[in-house]
């Protein structure tokens, strides 16, 4: 029988380290060029001989041992808890070819807890073109492991590194650096209170304050005869640490490290004065963003336009193909349109993904966040704080749990509280047919359409509202410590087109799966209350329109008797009578009951919204017209005129721009606080909020 190990991948942030993971395990896993990225441990199963398989961990990136963020912490927590069931029986460190000696800090820390330690140095394709020698033998002797220099990008050094793996016993655990030598008398004192233990790994539980296992820092200080160290102490001693480490590795690379600094020089220099320059940086991302909202709307409209005539002969075939009944009702008014009204957005969601992982692949990302940290600090955010905002783009959940990388509790808190004010993939339907609806097909100049500016617009003001909500939230909760702000400046490199492929086929399958479940399961309860109602009204429909239109001088020409009937089975239908008891609250914003019903059902996903009113418009229906020319032929009962004006399309825009419409993010917010203070308080102040604008933008627009 075969033997399984458990191998951890452990790393500063953007060493590449979830590229070897891929490369190891075959698993696809989202590639990012800033720190942050990876916020829980990601596992996957290599096959590293004929009897022996590894279990690998992808942890958290993190700088050192000195850990002080929660996602940081998992990788203490694992690697000092021998109870642990992923308890590694060797680490791989990955490190970068061009930051070793920031690296290597990491690494010796690790050696000193006396696991089986190997050395993956990553991205040694360059090492050539950056004109760096290593002297493998020789690092080897002096750090106590063996090295495998590997490329994620060109795949090789993988075959000599699972060899190291799969040797793993014979690696020494022995420290490459002594640094009991900061305090020898405490360290020797340790040692002897704890023999079977390690001292380094003593030393770490005396340094952080959390249970890691059999040990931890109450039960190490109880020893009598310890001696103890007070906060400042143990500060200075950690800083100590880190000196005698590096004075080590400085050593160590002046013998075995060698670089020609004129073949270390390029075009990234150049690059960097412009891309992070505080006036022509901030252009160059402006234009960048409107080509991308430019691209989203001109590249997608043919496919858009062939999946809604799709839908909408889908639709029709089932009426007309199905035996007559409530089932094929139930397809053809309710699960058909529902898919429709989220599917069709799949070309423009996938674009948008496109966009940005090509970004982040060029390391263009991480440009754009040192870019804004000084300017996010003004707001009292940290400038840990920009990666959840912009990674909220995507969606607010993963970029709630980036926060974790955030040191201090309120920093991170104002972090969480704001990051659902950023334009999520999620609004974007609600944006793209909105402002399809409302704002013409014209272009600007020729150039830049209309269409295109207004989803740019879009973007702009949520990411406007979370500044501002954050700067609210620092004078209110009065932040005063500030956390420092680290970030890799990686090498600008082509992107890995499959990396791209597989982020993008991920996040839009992400995507249309988690919000198709949801978009049916409600399609099929609001065909449901539109199908059905009171007896005495919505069971004699046919009856009662027949007695209007007899009582009706002179009787009205061209009538369709058919429509008539089933307009009035929607409005009295259970889910008529709901929409009409909530529609004097949606009134003043330019809404009819039909758009209040989907306002309601999308706080369970924005995308929703969309798909909801396809479904309400489809019931009753047996015309094949597409969701767009369903939405654009509705009529304001009031007025007469087109429910979807340039006033109630702003409306509508600025309530989704503003409003906490998702229930998963509460439910992440929820758990990231531990309390269910601060989700309610999100709750009500944002949609609160969204209200009174849209209400105000309605009024304003309509007058």
């Amino acid at each position: 029988m075969g033997k399984q190990i458990n191998v951890a991948l452990v790393g500063n942030p953007n060493t590449g380290k979830t590229s070897v993971f891929n490369q190891l395990t075959g698993l696809t896993q989202k590639i990012g060029n800033y720190p942050g990225i990876t916020v829980e441990k990601k596992e996957g199963v290599t096959k590293i001989s004929r009897i022996l398989t590894a279990h690998i961990l992808d942890l958290p990136g993190t700088y050192s041992l000195n850990a002080s963020s929660l996602d940081e912490n998992i990788v203490i927590e694992l690697l000092l808890n021998k109870n642990h069931k992923d308890y590694p029986d060797v680490v791989v460190v990955v490190s970068d070819i061009e930051n070793l000696k920031r690296n290597l800090l990491l690494f010796t820390q690790i050696k000193d807890l006396g696991i089986p330690t190997i050395l993956a140095i990553n991205m040694a394709d360059r090492m050539e073109r950056k004109g760096i020698e290593l002297d493998i033998p020789q690092m080897e002797e002096q750090l106590k492991t063996k090295i495998a220099l590997v490329s994620a990008r060109k795949k090789t050094g993988f075959d000599e590194l699972k060899k190291h793996i799969k040797n793993y016993s014979l690696l020494p655990t022995t420290p490459c650096c002594n640094v009991s030598s900061i305090d020898k008398s405490y360290f020797d004192k340790l040692q002897q209170t704890y023999p079977e233990q390690e001292r380094y790994k003593l030393w770490l539980l005396i340094t952080h304050d959390a249970n890691f296992g059999e040990l931890d820092r109450k039960t190490i200080a109880s020893r009598n005869g310890l001696p103890q160290k007070t906060k400042d102490e143990i500060k200075k001693l950690q800083h100590k640490e880190v000196v005698a480490r590096y004075q080590f590795i400085n050593g160590m690379l002046k013998a075995c490290f060698k670089q020609d600094l004129n073949l270390a020089k390029g075009m990234r220099a150049q690059l960097d004065k412009v891309l992070t320059h505080p006036v022509w940086g901030y252009l160059v991302f402006f234009v960048i963003l409107l080509l991308i909202f430019q691209a989203i709307y001109d590249w997608s409209t043919i496919p858009m336009d062939w999946i809604d005539e799709g839908f909408a002969y889908l639709g029709q075939w089932v009426k007309l193909n199905l035996p007559a009944g409530m089932f094929t009702n139930l397809l053809a008014e309710g699960v058909v349109p529902g898919i429709g009204g989220i599917v069709i957005f799949i070309p423009q969601i996938a674009m948008l993904f496109l966009f940005i992982s090509i970004l982040e692949e060029t390391g263009y990302m991480s440009r754009v966040v040192f870019l804004m940290d000084k300017s996010m600090r003004k707001f009292g955010l940290s400038g840990k704080s920009v990666i959840p905002l912009v990674s909220g783009t995507a969606c607010a959940i993963p970029a709630v749990m980036a926060a974790r990388n955030i040191e201090n509790w309120k920093e991170r808190l104002i972090t969480i509280l704001v990051v659902p004010f950023t334009t999520c993939s999620a609004r974007l339907p609600v944006y793209l047919i909105i402002i399809s609806l409302v704002i013409p097909d014209e272009h600007l100049l020729g150039i830049i359409s209309y269409q295109a500016l207004a989803l740019m617009a879009m973007y702009i003001i949520g990411f406007g509202a979370a500044i501002a909500a954050a700067w609210i939230a620092n004078k209110s909760l009065r932040v005063g410590t500030r956390s420092s702000f680290v970030i890799e400046m990686p090498d600008y490199k082509l992107p890995i087109f499959k990396n791209v492929g597989l982020t993008v086929v991920d996040k839009t399958k992400a995507f249309v799966v988690g919000a198709g479940k949801i978009i049916l399961s409600i399609s099929i309860i609001l065909w449901v209350l539109a199908s059905f109602g009171p007896s005495d009204t919505f069971g004699n429909a046919r009856k009662n329109v027949q007695a209007e239109m007899a009582s009706t001088d002179p009787m009205p020409q061209g009538v369709d008797m058919e429509q008539r009937i089933a307009s009035y089975k929607l409005k009295h239908s259970y889910m008529g009578i709901m929409g009409r008891g909530i529609e004097p609250a949606v009134t003043p914003l330019g809404y009819d009951w039909k758009i209040g019903i989907a306002l309601i059902s999308s706080f369970a996903a924005r995308e929703v919204f969309v798909g909801t009113l396809a479904t309400i418009y489809s019931v009753g229906s047996d015309n094949q017209i597409t969701i767009k020319e369903r939405l654009a032929g509705e009529k304001n009962t009031a007025t007469g005129k087109p429910l979807f004006t340039l006033a109630s399309g702003i409306s509508l825009l600025l309530f989704y721009a503003f409003a906490m419409q998702c229930m998963s993010t509460l439910a992440i917010v929820k758990r990231e606080t531990n309390s269910w203070k601060w989700p309610l308080l999100q709750l009500f102040l944002m949609t609160g909020f969204a209200y009174l604008t849209a209400l105000i933008a309605y009024q304003l627009l309509n007058l």
